[in-house]
Order: structure tokens, then C-alpha cells, then sequence
């Protein structure tokens, strides 16, 4: 694919971002918290070194962000996201909580971010995406860029709706029908490509189905 057309996508997607969520922002933590299952144990098994860098990839409102940054004092925190009225919303929680200060925040299309460019640093720690790759079109991207963002000793995590393997098949029509009205697609693919890029790059995958299915964790590590 072109530049151009590259450019062209992450454009069409930022505006359908912020045109789906210029509303919903502003509910959409009080809402979410009752489906996006097993985020605050994703950020409890960050375990970041006293000192290391942490960035979320499609931070949203920041609300894992300051989950985090209260969690894990000593580690610096970073996040993006493509939609600028996400991050209208996330600047303003993190001055309301106090951390502006220690969490940097930028606007960065997933499939193509460069640490270097958007933070000044040219890797990373710890790398987490928290319900963002079923939302990405160029999510197989994301997670590429994401390894080759990890530190020596870095690990990317990962949470995201499964397939609902061991639940009613109705369940996961109904649900999956009401994930796609709001463009959230969950990533039958998912395993595979995670093994894929784990062989690729030299990396140790933990890959778990959690709550029948409900959920998917994985966590890609580079060696030290």
C-alpha cells in the first residue's frame, strides 16, 4: 500500500472515531466496565522495571492509564490514540486526577506508530492494548509495530474479546451484532498471528482463553 493510501485510511478512520465517540466519550467509562473484562489484571501483570516505560496503544479516555500510573508509581507512562476527541477527554481526566505530569499523551494512527517520533524514545517496556486490536482495521500491523517497539526484556500484552468458544452460539450473536454497531470486530485470527509473529521475532507467547472464551490474553515477551 501507498503512503498515500495509507494516510488516506488513518484519516477516514480517525474521523470515524471521532464521530462515533464524540458523544459516547463521555459514557463510555461508566458503560464499558461491565464487558471490558480482565483490563485492571492485564495492568496488574504489567510488572514495568522502577524506572521503564509504559505505553498504551489506543488509550481512549485514559482510564488504564491512571488504573497504571496509580499502580506502578515509579514507571514513566505513554499513550495514543487516532481519535482526537478521545483525547480531548483523556487529557482532561488525567489534569482532574492529578497525573498530567506523568502520563504523556499523543495522536498516532496504531498501524504506523514510532515511539521515537511521538515520545522521544526509541523503545519500550511494556506495551499493552486493552480492547483496541478488535477496533483497529490495520490491527495485524499494530501488533507488529508494537514488537518492534519492545525493549530487550520488553513484553507486549494484550486483552480482547475472544470467540466466545465455550458459550451459547446465540450469546455470541447477539453480542458480536451489538460489538459491530459500534465497529468492534473481534479477531477470529487472533492466535495465529500471534504465533506467527512470536516465531518471526524470537518471542515468548502466553496466549489464555479466560470465561469460556469470552476472553483472550496474550503476552508477547523479548528476551533480555
Amino acid at each position: 500500500m501507498s503512503g498515500a493510501g495509507t494516510d488516506g485510511a488513518a484519516a477516514d478512520q480517525k474521523g470515524l472515531m471521532d464521530s462515533v465517540y464524540g458523544f459516547h466519550r463521555h459514557i463510555y467509562d461508566a458503560t464499558r466496565k461491565f464487558y471490558l473484562l480482565g483490563r485492571d489484571a492485564l495492568i496488574r501483570d504489567l510488572a514495568p522495571p522502577p524506572g521503564g516505560t509504559v505505553l498504551e496503544v489506543g488509550c481512549g479516555t485514559a482510564r488504564n492509564l491512571i488504573v497504571a500510573a496509580r499502580h506502578w508509581p515509579e514507571a514513566r507512562f505513554y499513550g495514543f490514540d487516532i481519535s482526537e476527541a478521545m483525547l480531548d477527554t483523556a487529557r482532561t481526566s488525567l489534569s482532574r486526577k492529578g497525573l498530567a505530569n506523568r502520563v504523556e499523551l499523543a495522536q498516532a494512527d496504531a498501524g504506523s506508530f514510532d515511539t521515537e517520533r511521538l515520545f522521544g524514545i526509541p523503545s519500550v517496556d511494556r506495551i499493552f492494548m486493552s480492547y483496541t486490536l478488535s477496533m483497529i482495521p490495520p490491527w495485524q500491523e499494530a501488533i507488529e509495530r508494537a514488537v518492534a517497539s519492545l525493549a530487550p526484556g520488553g513484553s507486549l500484552h494484550i486483552v480482547d474479546f475472544g470467540q466466545y468458544e465455550r458459550l451459547p452460539k446465540l450469546a455470541k450473536k447477539l453480542h458480536f451484532k451489538s460489538l459491530n454497531d459500534f465497529h468492534v470486530y473481534p479477531r477470529r485470527e487472533l492466535p495465529a498471528v500471534l504465533r506467527r509473529v512470536a516465531e518471526a521475532n524470537g518471542l515468548e507467547l502466553d496466549f489464555r482463553s479466560r470465561l469460556r472464551g469470552y476472553v483472550w490474553r496474550a503476552t508477547l515477551t523479548r528476551r533480555g
